[in-house]
């Protein structure tokens, strides 16, 4: 098995990992705001960590896929990043949907940590950030058309 295909076969495995721990963070996140009166519990904060590491691992291993990727090579040799649809959802917005996704994950992290009650603005990006993770989450590769 060469490097490439390595790192693809950890990229996959961590999206499912993300999936669950995205929904996690999601239940936690709504649970808290709306059960416990915006209180963070020890659940939150251990999901919330967990998830933006997560994200960042996936992250980093899809910016090494993406450059050891013979696709993208061709795809920017032939002058077609931009003008396929394929290869601008797969080599542009889904890594630029991603990385902004991490980036809100760390701020809500910081935010969890350092305050003892959630505020709306949290929750919405949280929201916002799995909205991006899920409008990038390659579904059709993944579980089928």
């Amino acid at each position: 098995m060469d490097f490439y295909k390595i790192l693809l076969n950890a990229h996959k495995g961590f999206g499912y990992l993300e999936l669950l721990l995205a929904s996690l963070f999601i239940i936690a996140l709504l649970a808290t705001m709306f059960g416990f009166s915006g209180k963070v519990n020890k659940f939150l904060k251990k999901i919330t960590l967990f998830t933006m590491i997560f994200f960042h691992v996936q992250f980093l291993l899809g910016v090494c896929l993406l450059f050891t990727s013979p696709g993208f090579k061709a795809a920017i040799a032939a002058g077609t990043l931009m003008k396929d649809a394929y290869s601008r959802q797969t080599f542009v917005e889904h890594p630029f949907s991603m990385l902004i996704a991490a980036v809100l994950m760390t701020i809500i992290n910081k935010k969890v940590k350092s305050n003892d009650t959630i505020s709306l603005g949290i929750v919405i990006m949280g929201l916002i950030a799995v909205g991006l993770f899920a409008f990038a989450f390659p579904w059709t590769r993944v579980f089928g058309a």
